[in-house]
């Protein structure tokens, strides 16, 4: 099964002739296909219109198989936007400074990006606060769509002095890591203040992650330096909720 539509080998039609109540076959034909990966995690299964023609049901009973779905965990609904394949929830912050790639190769997957802007502009006041800058001093600005194995995981606005952010332009950031990137100009990104709240999603951000506006999104702020304390990176990451999760542990303070 595929986002297009169904090609002749696509399974017949269910009957009423089972014991299972139709919605019950419908869900299992559905779950069957996602478990052979047809549909791969992430992706959106076919308008209801087709998934109704293919399995000769009404809107009512696939309706009904499709929320059992979601509420056993293997759909999302996305209000406007359809049906999608819940990713797997085995993705992780790790306890130690490491990139997005890192942590994608780090636990098999493959990461890619979808650049949305990159281009040199001055600091705001904000900004040069942050960089310990003049307001108005260039930064390279990077935005792009981070995904795992194709699917989207955060929308990722990353801003680098240009003194620092050399031949960036020239840099494919759909696939080259900006820490790999950083590191091979000379600089070391070697400690990181962070700070990481819920915000709702609003719709262009919705829109990216494939979710509804308004979805709690996990936005991780950081300021990244090296040994000297010079801020060489600083980001704001919005990750999907339901597709990353955060790990940390805690130590009790001796005499406590």
């Amino acid at each position: 099964m595929s986002a297009q539509r169904p090609d002749p080998a696509s399974p017949p039609a269910l009957t009423g002739g089972y014991p299972e109540p139709l919605w019950m076959q419908a869900k299992a034909a559905l779950e069957s296909r996602i478990a052979v990966g047809e549909v791969k995690p992430g992706s959106r299964l076919p308008p209801e219109r087709e998934l109704c023609q293919m399995l000769g049901i009404s809107r009512v009973t696939l309706r009904k198989a499709l929320t059992a779905l979601v509420e056993e965990g293997v759909l999302r609904a996305a209000q406007g936007r359809g049906w999608y394949v819940a990713a797997a929830e085995r993705k992780e912050w790790p306890n130690t400074l490491e990139s997005f790639s890192e942590t994608a190769r780090r636990m098999g997957l493959v990461a890619t990006s979808r650049v949305l802007r990159r281009e040199s502009g001055p600091a705001s006041f904000d900004e040069a606060e942050a960089f310990q800058i003049a307001p108005g001093t260039p930064l390279f600005r990077l935005e792009r769509v981070r995904m795992l194995d194709g699917v989207p995981i955060a929308v990722d606005h990353s801003l680098v002095p240009v003194d620092v952010a050399v031949g960036f332009d020239e840099v494919d950031f759909t696939a080259r890591s900006l820490y790999d990137t950083i590191a091979g100009v000379g600089f070391e990104l070697a400690q990181a203040d962070t700070t990481i709240e819920a915000r709702p999603a609003d719709a262009a951000l919705a829109g990216h992650l494939a979710i509804a506006a308004g979805t709690p999104v996990l936005e991780m702020r950081q300021i990244v330096r090296d040994r000297a304390q010079r801020p060489l990176l600083s980001s704001s990451i919005r990750y999907a909720g339901d597709r990353y999760r955060l790990r940390t542990s805690f130590m009790r303070s001796a005499g406590i």
